[in-house]
């Protein structure tokens, strides 16, 4: 069984992706307003991962016999910039998840619990991943520009994106 401060965050993590699937729906929303579809389903895609992310950890508590408290999902702010302003955002967001992420495995390794440490691995894993693609279309915003053409030639890439369940090979 999980101990109390491992469930505890654990807990507090799937709050965090479901509030970050929450923040990726309302930009997808706002860059389908302003005409950038590839943009929107780029974001789009990234809430359905970010959902995956939290009912992968909710299933992993119920598989532990421990207890889920699911929490009120904060509402995400409705205004939002330019398109790399929403990338640099996304960019911040997801440091804070991979910080986040490193506290689980810290926490599950000072509590030995070992079961817990290897599952967060993939989290680990997919957190490199996830910094690393935000950070190459800010590299393309950077080095191409936010002009109409660069940002259409950037949102026709976007907009190829296409969602596939997003799970752990051994959940």
């Amino acid at each position: 069984m999980i101990g109390e401060n491992v469930k505890e965050i654990l807990n507090e993590q799937i709050n965090k992706e479901f509030y970050s699937a929450y923040l990726y729906l309302a930009m997808s929303g706002y860059l389908s307003e302003i005409g950038l579809y590839g943009f929107s389903r780029w974001a789009e895609i990234q809430a359905r991962e970010e959902i995956d992310h939290g009912m992968i950890v909710f299933e992993y508590l119920i598989r532990q016999n421990s207890r889920t408290e699911l929490k009120g999902v904060e509402t995400p702010k409705l205004k939002f910039g330019s398109p790399q302003e929403i990338f640099e955002q996304i960019y911040e967001h997801e440091k804070t998840i991979t910080e986040s992420i490193n506290n689980i495995a810290k926490l599950t390794e000072n509590e030995c619990d070992l079961a817990t440490r290897k599952f967060i691995d993939w989290y680990l894993d997919e957190q490199i991943e996830e910094e690393d693609n935000i950070h190459r279309i800010l590299k393309k915003m950077k080095n191409f520009g936010t002009e109409k053409a660069s940002l259409y030639l950037i949102d026709k890439e976007l907009g190829e994106r296409k969602y596939s369940a997003h799970f752990p090979t051994n959940s």
